[in-house]
């Protein structure tokens, strides 16, 4: 498992404990009683390292490798899933994934951004950062869904839209824009989660929902620390800096108003336990759809314009 710098005193207990467990019991020793102990010195030391992790810790859980992506989400919650590719105007771009399947009895529209788990994977869906065909894509989900009064999940997991030449020449701007507009015009009941990172524009294209969650060890902001620091301090070396201020936590976040809950992760990050996870956002999901489902869709349509528009009245205490 990948350890983060600050996770490196409970790593070094539990490699103690795979030691013990590849120890044959002489009878001496209680191999098992032992391991116990670690154990629960292990779960003590997690519970109080991330009871008071640092935004910038926050960040680097959030962007943690072995994190589950939108695929993993997708793949255990959805049913019947049916991918849809294409923008119909230029090309499919992997770095969003989306189509029609049911969840819990319920059909959907399920969007998001999904960064890749392993080299080939990473570079195949450009870790997550979509170019203007893919924003389009999700616009042309969206309408979709709205044109069968489908309700539309997205699952949110990105550093921020591609920054490259040729996505700048084929109107990511525009696409993001419209994507956006798409979110804010859906009659539809319309579920929003940030799984992981949530950077800038590309992130709030798919974000623009009657309820938005987010995992507890997630992160949503205006731009990315790096980039906040290269612009006011002039070097990327004040990321930590930049995360203090920017506010992109969940709890942080959630005195803003930007989200409308905070949902629990596993022990030591969603990496360590995926089941449960999937589990906790399957539930928050299927609420959160409860709550939106039976009401009119031009109340749905006015309520979500409504809250985007009060966001920055309420500041931090």
């Amino acid at each position: 498992m990948h350890i983060l710098e600050f996770e490196k005193p409970v790593a070094e207990l539990e490699g103690k404990i795979e030691e013990l467990r590849h120890l044959s019991d002489s009878g001496e020793v209680n191999i098992a009683e032992e391991v116990g102990k670690l154990q629960a010195k292990v779960d003590k030391l997690l519970r109080t390292t991330y009871a008071k992790l640092t935004p910038w810790q926050k960040t680097q859980v959030a962007r943690h490798p072995q994190r589950p992506h939108a695929l993993a989400y997708i793949h255990a919650l959805i049913e019947d899933f049916t991918p849809l590719a294409g923008d119909r105007l230029f090309a499919e771009d992997q770095a969003i994934v989306g189509g029609l399947g049911r969840f819990r009895g319920r059909s959907v529209v399920v969007i998001g951004h999904e960064k890749g788990h392993d080299t080939d994977g990473r570079i195949r869906h450009n870790f997550g950062m979509a170019k203007p065909e893919g924003y389009r894509k999700a616009r042309r989900l969206m309408e979709l869904a709205d044109h069968f009064q489908i309700p539309v999940i997205t699952l949110v997991d990105t550093a921020g839209a591609y920054p490259g030449v040729d996505a700048e020449a084929r109107g990511q701007a525009e696409a993001i824009a419209r994507s956006i507009d798409a979110g804010l015009n859906l009659r539809v009941p319309f579920v929003s989660t940030i799984i992981g990172e949530g950077g800038s524009g590309g992130a709030i294209a798919l974000a623009t929902a009657n309820t938005v969650l987010m995992l507890e060890h997630s992160v949503y902001s205006v731009i990315s620390p790096e980039g906040c620091a290269s612009i006011l301090w002039r070097s990327g070396e004040n990321a930590k800096d930049a995360a203090e201020q920017l506010r992109l936590t969940a709890q942080d976040l959630l005195k803003l108003g930007v989200i409308d809950a905070e949902i629990p992760e596993p022990l030591g990050g969603a990496h360590r336990d995926v089941p449960l996870v999937v589990q906790t956002l399957g539930n928050a999901l299927e609420k959160a759809l409860a709550d939106l489902s039976g009401i009119e869709g031009g109340v749905l349509r006015a309520r979500r314009r409504e809250k985007f528009l009060e966001m920055g009245k309420v500041g931090l205490s």
